[in-house]
């Protein structure tokens, strides 16, 4: 199958027929800034997986070819899928609510930005906040990193199910939460229209200014946190034709390619050319990109100092979503107060959040955390069980070198804390994955 749509300025091919293993989608259209990393985040926000991508965009048109599949490796055959691409790649700009419905209309939900220093509890303390001032968390995205953390949450009114919109109480709620986030934190309100990954790859660097964590590479061992290794950057010149060639290897994950080009669009550089390679047999396989790039002003990379900042950004974006530490998956009836309570049992058993995504859909509550112990190591056993005990009923598989261990199931009469006992009448299930690189 082949299907081709022709715009004036734009031409979008999905062809099935050309690969065996992947849906070959070719895009060319005229060139602008930003475009690139638009045609990616369309196919991300689709939970589409790429294997293969080829860029180029010399002068004022750009093709790019990119290999993807879904996340059981199969080609594209869905044809709303397939026509939700073409529209949205041949659109002037992706700033359209995503398709994984992330995003919800302005007047549905207030967004709040946060960014500062990470600290265990940091995360309960905000919900805690929330709830007190009856705004209820239906979505929210929370990264941690070198220890600098950033969120982006969004609430409604418990009274109204709708955007907060009394300036009163939208001002109290950003007075508490700057001082919850203390010293350099920030809490501001939040725009719509751009994902909430895309904004917080933005505020983890905006929030290192000119050379915080996030850029400071010296002291730094090997590993990448939790036993993951480090991803190797390489930048190199490429006088002749005046780029800048940058080189990455690393353990290949979804939304690999959107995150690293999310590092050089906040660091303002513009891809040229580019190769992208996460083919291979194994589970653990390595991707490769390679990009040539200058900088917006035209320039490549000019100094030994800014070199550096390209390496540890680009390590950084890497690091930021790598799946570290302990995976927890709860489902259960939402309401106002349930995230804070789930957040404070974590706490009182001394994990920290390393990620988070909280999302509502019809009333229910689906949230991912992944934790580990207050000093970044591996969640125990004991734990893990208490945790299980004070949720309520939850089932827990344990995943060590990528093979699942048996199933423990916990008897739904066991020792149940305070919080167990407020979650008892409506929590559909949890599920505990115990991830080791």
């Amino acid at each position: 199958m082949l299907v081709a749509y022709c715009a004036v300025s734009c031409r979008v091919v999905i062809d099935n027929d050309s690969c065996g293993n992947a849906t070959v989608i070719r895009v060319d259209r005229v060139n602008k800034h930003g475009i690139l990393l638009e045609a990616v985040q369309v196919l991300v926000d689709l939970n589409l997986v790429i294997t293969k991508a080829y860029i180029s965009s010399d002068g004022n048109w750009f093709m790019h070819v990119f290999n993807v599949t879904d996340q059981d490796g199969s080609k594209l055959h869905n044809r709303e899928v397939i026509d939700h691409i073409q529209k949205c790649l041949e659109s002037d700009g992706y700033l359209v609510p995503p398709a994984n419905g992330y995003a919800l209309p302005e007047d549905q939900f207030t967004s709040i930005e946060l960014t500062g220093a990470d600290r265990p509890g940091l995360l309960s303390e905000v919900c805690a906040v929330l709830a007190t001032l009856s705004c209820n968390i239906v979505k929210a995205e929370v990264w941690t990193h070198d220890g600098r953390t950033a969120a982006v949450i969004q609430v409604t009114d418990e009274a109204t199910g709708r955007a907060v919109h009394d300036a009163g109480r939208l001002s109290r709620v950003q007075e508490l939460l700057r001082d919850v986030m203390r010293g350099d934190g920030t809490c501001n309100r939040g725009g719509t229209g751009i994902s909430a990954e895309r904004r917080l790859h933005t505020l983890m660097l905006d929030s290192v200014g000119g050379g915080g964590a996030e850029e400071a590479g010296g002291g730094r061992d090997e590993s990448g946190g939790c036993g993951v290794a480090r991803p190797k950057v390489v930048v190199m010149d490429c006088a002749e034709r005046r780029y800048t060639v940058v080189i990455l290897r690393c353990r290949d994950r979804p939304k690999l390619l959107f995150d690293t080009l999310c590092a050089l669009a906040d660091l303002q550089y513009v891809v040229f050319h580019g190769t992208v390679d996460a083919e291979g047999a194994s589970k653990d396989k390595e991707a490769y990109q390679e990009y040539y790039i200058r900088h917006v002003d035209g320039h490549p990379v000019r100094s030994d100092a800014e070199r550096a900042r390209l390496v540890r950004c680009l390590e950084a974006a890497v690091e930021r979503r790598a799946s570290n530490g302990l995976e927890l998956e709860v489902w259960t009836e939402d309401r106002v107060g349930l995230l804070s309570e789930i957040t404070r049992v974590f706490r009182e058993n001394s994990l920290s959040i390393i990620r988070a995504a909280i999302t509502t859909r019809d009333g229910k509550a689906e949230d991912t955390f992944y934790v580990s112990d207050a000093y970044g190591n591996p969640v125990d056993g004991r734990t893990m069980d208490a945790v299980g005990e004070q949720l309520g009923h939850a089932v827990l598989r344990v995943k060590r070198g990528g093979h699942d261990a048996p199933v423990k199931h916990e008897a739904e009469g066991g020792a149940v804390s305070v919080l167990g006992s407020l979650l008892k009448s409506s929590f559909q299930g949890l599920r505990l994955i115990r991830s080791y690189s």
